[in-house]
């Protein structure tokens, strides 16, 4: 029993481990990207600013959570699954008002950035690797992790196509993508939270 109980005990500080680092990367590149979605007037990079702030949400309510009932994971769960298709929501509006109202987003600026939020996700990918199959807060951590990098390949591209026809549609195009794969992801982990037993 005294080993059951240490094993339990160390899954659980490398959970925390885990997750201080991926909140701690996430909430400093929502700042960043944020910002520089601002400065280069760029959809697609406040959509993955967004995307960053929603995970950094997941992984504070992850980290409450470890160690505590199967009941408040599963209650963590579904909050960050909420929290994701509600911040999704919000992108999708800003790019509808950014459609009608116009934008003049920096490509080069865009696939800078784009590109160092790209290390910081796969950085997150390679430290949440090992918890992909466990809890479902642990569970939903990596879904948003990989969703990551789908979001930072996509403002990549969308840099590279703004800069290319001289349009600041593959911006909006990308932004709205993005904002579609973050209220995918948490549909997903709705549905994992519904088939989550509860013992």
């Amino acid at each position: 029993m005294a080993g059951c109980n240490c094993n339990e005990g160390l899954d659980d500080i490398e959970q925390r481990k885990a997750l201080v680092v991926l909140l701690l990367i996430n909430g400093f590149m929502f700042i960043a990207e944020f910002i520089a979605g601002l400065m280069a007037d760029s959809t697609a990079l406040i959509a993955d600013s967004m995307d960053m702030l929603a995970d950094a949400l997941v992984y504070s309510v992850s980290l409450y959570v470890v160690g505590k009932s199967i009941q408040a994971k599963i209650h963590a769960a579904k909050l960050s699954g909420i929290f994701q298709i509600l911040i999704g929501l919000g992108v999708a509006v800003d790019v509808v008002r950014r459609f009608i109202t116009g934008s003049s987003p920096e490509p080069m600026f865009m696939i800078m950035v784009g590109f160092v939020a790209l290390i910081a996700n796969v950085a997150c990918l390679f430290v949440i690797a090992k918890h992909r199959k466990g809890e479902i807060h642990m569970r939903a951590s990596w879904i948003f992790s990989k969703n990551d990098v789908i979001a930072n390949i996509g403002v990549i591209a969308a840099g590279v196509l703004v800069s290319f026809l001289v349009s600041p549609l593959p911006d909006l195009i990308i932004g709205l993508i993005i904002s579609i794969v973050v209220i995918s992801g948490g549909i997903s982990i709705l549905r994992d939270v519904r088939a989550e037993p509860l013992n």
